[in-house]
């Protein structure tokens, strides 16, 4: 028997369930009844297409914590997002299957994995999605869903930008939470201080903020520029009308839906256009493309953050250094992140704290406690004076500031073995491939894993040295990639993998290996 959910979840701290995907038992009759309109009645039924992405997965769990029947289906789970689903009981159904139009539900909530694509055959890739619009049945996209039902009425802080968004988003939201104010949120991974990826938040603001809109719960959220769904092309953060929009940094990414930085930016400019005039728009003042987003027009308060003469800068290194508002030292973070890029995500998130009332050295003092995001540097285990890390680095600016961060940590003399995937949409194009060589040049030897590239990885990390021997190795698999490692690792050596998916477990697989390997 699949596993019937009834009662509103409690909120989702808790251990993580066991492995597993339920199937759910089908009405034999496909007919679908009529549904509901979704404002009838606060509790709903709603039927996730492609709920274990990291966006859909989160707002499943957060309908879950409001009341709502939660059920889904994708084309495949994986960790964390997969456990956090699991532990909340909601039922998975693997595949599109058409015949799910028997569970009934209020509505169908839409990831945009799901498209009007056709296989080789010509039958559709989605055929739920197929039967959803001939039989005329209520659908929507996440993050309208989520406006809709969760947003209304809330405070909403919106973390934007190409790099550091999860951990930006993870920062903001443990100030706000170590500050007493119980925010919201929704974040695109899972932050170690809470567990957890998403939650409702207190229903109204434990301590009044300033201005007119004091009382309104906080809610902060990772703020994607990715289009919303294949019928509805605009970027999802235009849907989620902040009154406190962070915007990180901003460079070209996406290249399978974007032609150019320009297209972007516009993008970009739609999200400050829905901050009202009583909100903030918080900057980094070092990125000449935000530069340009705001000069297109902004009609709202602004604070900046990362240049000398922003409101909000820094003095001293990454790992310990001073805030200063407009010239005066206000606080101190010496926490165990590294990178320069960490210190600006530790800036705008001081700088979004301060506009709803929390002081920077409270800020600061909670980010002396802030444990990083799963992914983002993990230190998955250390085998004979080998240290394995998992991290979410994809782009090539990404993999610099990772390499740059660590490199700045240990100093000259350690060795960084850099292994990497190019996965992404955009990097899978080639996109991006001149740029690997200065991604990388921080690392010792570099391994690439080359399945799926349509274009020579060996031709593009040439100028770094490629074959047996070399700087650079590429492998068609991972395990000859692992194979590789192993035999190039050494004692004290720091082995950093890369990639934004699962990456065939290749974390695991190395540890290992390396622990059986003889002496």
């Amino acid at each position: 028997m699949p596993l019937q959910i009834s009662a509103p979840l409690l909120p989702l701290q808790r251990d993580i369930g066991t492995a597993g995907v339920w199937a759910l038992g089908l009405s034999a009759d496909p007919a679908p009844k009529p549904c509901r309109p979704s404002l009838e009645s606060p509790a709903m039924h709603i039927h996730i297409l492609g709920i274990c992405g990291t966006f859909m997965g989160g707002l499943a769990a957060l309908a879950r914590e409001a009341g709502h029947k939660v059920t889904g289906c994708d084309a495949g789970v994986y960790p964390p997002m997969s456990d956090q689903l699991r532990a909340l009981g909601i039922e998975l159904i693997e595949g599109f299957g058409a015949d799910q139009l028997a569970l009934q539900p209020d509505m169908f909530v839409v990831g945009n994995v799901v498209s009007r694509a056709r296989l080789a055959d010509g039958s559709p890739k989605f055929p739920l999605m197929e039967a959803i619009l001939d039989a005329g049945l209520p659908y929507t996209s996440g993050p309208q869903w989520l406006a809709e039902h969760v947003l209304q009425g809330r405070h909403v802080l919106a973390v934007a930008g190409t790099h550091g968004k999860t951990t930006t988003t993870s920062m903001l939201t443990w100030i706000l939470e170590s500050a007493g104010l119980q925010p919201g949120f929704l974040i695109g991974g899972v932050p170690l201080n809470f567990g957890i990826s998403a939650r409702l938040g207190a229903d109204q603001r434990p301590v009044p903020g300033p201005g007119t809109q004091a009382q309104r719960p906080l809610f902060v959220i990772e703020a994607d520029e990715y289009d919303t769904a294949f019928f509805d092309k605009r970027s999802k953060f235009v849907h989620y009308r902040p009154r406190t929009a962070v915007l990180n940094n901003l460079e070209f990414d996406h290249a399978d839906i974007f032609d150019d930085l320009a297209a972007i930016e516009r993008q970009f400019h739609h999200l400050v256009r829905t901050v009202p005039p009583s909100g903030r728009v918080v900057v980094n003042g070092l990125e000449e493309s935000l530069t340009r987003v705001l000069n297109t027009g902004c009609w709202s308060q602004v604070s900046s953050f990362g240049a000398a003469v922003s409101d909000f800068s820094a003095e001293g290194d990454p790992q310990a250094f001073d805030v200063l508002h407009q010239g005066r030292k206000v606080a101190r973070v010496e926490w165990a992140l590294t990178g320069m890029h960490n210190q600006l995500n530790a800036l705008a998130a001081i700088a979004a704290a301060h506009d709803v009332g929390v002081e920077p050295a409270v800020a600061a003092a909670a980010l002396g406690q802030f444990q990083n995001v799963k992914r983002r540097m993990e230190l998955r285990g250390t085998v004979r004076g080998i240290a394995v890390y998992d991290d979410f680095a994809h782009h090539p600016t990404a993999l610099r500031t990772t390499l740059d961060g660590l490199r700045r940590s240990l100093g000259a003399k350690a060795r960084i073995l850099a292994v990497f995937e190019p996965r992404s949409n955009t990097m899978k194009l080639g996109a991006m491939k001149s740029q690997l060589p200065w991604a990388l040049e921080p690392a010792d030897l570099v391994f690439c894993h080359t399945a799926g590239l349509d274009w020579d990885a060996a031709d593009a990390l040439a100028p770094l040295g490629v074959g047996p021997g070399q700087r650079a190795q590429t492998a068609p698999d991972i395990a000859t990639l692992v194979d590789q490692i192993t035999q190039a690792a050494r004692p004290g050596d720091h082995v950093v993998c890369m990639s934004n998916g699962g990456f065939g477990g290749i974390h695991s697989r190395l540890l290992e290996t390396l622990a059986n390997q003889p002496l």
